[in-house]
C-alpha cells in the first residue's frame, strides 16, 4: 500500500463520469466516432511529400515588405524641430 494513497477514494469528476457512463452507455461509441470524423484519416503520404515541396517559406512579417521600407526612407518626414524658450 502506498503511504500516501487515499483508501477508497474517488473524486467527483470521477464519479461524474462513472455516472454518465451508466447513463450513456454509447457515450464511447460516439466519441469514437466523433475522433475518426475529424482526425482518423488515412494520409496520402505522395501527396504530402508533393505538399512540403511545393512549399513557400514564409516572412517573418509578411506586411511588410521590402518596397514599403525604401518608399519609408525615401519619404520620411522631418523631425519637428525643438521649441525653445
Amino acid at each position: 500500500m502506498h503511504i500516501f494513497r487515499r483508501p477508497h477514494y474517488e473524486s467527483e469528476i470521477t464519479q461524474f463520469i462513472h455516472q454518465m457512463k451508466v447513463e450513456k452507455p454509447n457515450l464511447e461509441s460516439r466519441q469514437l466516432a466523433g475522433r475518426a470524423l475529424l482526425w482518423d484519416k488515412n494520409v496520402d503520404r505522395s501527396a504530402m511529400a508533393e505538399y512540403q515541396e511545393a512549399r513557400v517559406a514564409q516572412r517573418p512579417y509578411v506586411y511588410y515588405d521590402n518596397d514599403n521600407a525604401r518608399y519609408m526612407q525615401e519619404h520620411k518626414q522631418p523631425e519637428p524641430a525643438a521649441h525653445q524658450v
